[in-house]
């Protein structure tokens, strides 16, 4: 079994959103906002490879909107998810399961292409996997998160007939890889728990979007129940210190992994880490 780290690029999205309450006169001593007060972001995804199985977690942004859309997020790098595949020696035809933690469209946008008047499955062969409760919530929107879902990267995937639904604590796609959700960013978000080298890694997806997000009351405004978030957080670092799990983090532009610590602060980072290092 290997993992490897598929980046699909940057984008850019408003500091404040995604630091919530916390002043920008302290978030910004972490990350350097442009003058519109937008900030860079990773799309980073991940590869298990094992035998034949070939397991993507999240597909990033992807590139059928239009320009008024990507105008709004400015998508930016030299990275893609195709490229970063191909670098590896696959190609899409190649993955055999897609496991999206979330429909958010910087998680799901590239699991769906347009050839020519059609929206197709970028992934021909694989299996789309979400949890149900959470696919019913992105098909059914509430009017805060209506303009994350977009129908166009959701539907198309059931209407493939490639997509199954998988349970909080199931191993099904997977013996190495627990399936976890939580709900405070949105609901029955994935949180894969993946069993590495005999270590867990936590995909943390919107948890923990980034390092800087470790801090307890660090919560995007992005979050649907944010209160339910912090209760999240403070179940799982504590566990994660103890236990020595590492965080794969989506969106922290520079860093993919840490391991953390028990301080007086709290739980904190303490090493950083490549992916290609474990």
């Amino acid at each position: 079994m290997k993992l490897h780290t598929i980046n699909t690029g940057l984008f850019k999205l408003d500091g404040g959103a995604m630091f919530g309450v916390v002043p920008r006169q302290m978030w910004q001593k972490l990350t350097t906002p442009d003058s519109k007060g937008m900030c860079s972001w990773a799309m980073r995804c991940m590869l298990i490879e094992d035998g034949k199985q070939l397991i993507l977690i999240d597909t990033g942004l992807g590139n059928k909107q239009d320009d008024k859309f990507f105008s709004h997020f400015e998508p930016h790098g030299e990275d893609t998810l195709s490229k970063s595949l191909q670098n590896l020696g696959y190609h899409e035809n190649d993955i055999t399961d897609v496991l999206l933690t979330h429909l958010h469209f910087d998680h799901c946008g590239g699991a769906i292409v347009r050839e020519g008047e059609k929206l197709l499955p970028t992934f021909k062969n694989a299996t789309y996997w979400s949890n149900e409760s959470h696919w019913q919530w992105a098909i059914h929107p509430n009017a805060r998160e209506k303009a994350s879902f977009l129908k166009e990267n959701i539907l198309p995937i059931q209407e493939s007939g490639q997509l199954k639904f998988i349970q909080d604590g199931s191993s099904e796609i997977h013996p190495n890889i627990l399936i976890k959700t939580v709900s405070g960013h949105t609901e029955s978000m994935i949180t894969p728990h993946i069993n590495y080298k005999g270590q867990t890694i936590v995909y943390a997806a919107d948890l923990f979007p980034s390092r800087w997000h470790i801090p307890i009351p660090y919560v995007m405004a992005y979050d649907t129940r944010p209160l339910l978030t912090l209760s999240e957080k403070e179940q799982l670092l504590p566990e994660a210190a103890d236990k020595n799990y590492l965080l794969f983090f989506e969106h922290d532009p520079t860093t993919e992994m840490c391991s953390l610590q028990n301080t007086e602060r709290g739980v904190r980072e303490k090493e950083t880490m490549r992916l290609s290092e474990l």
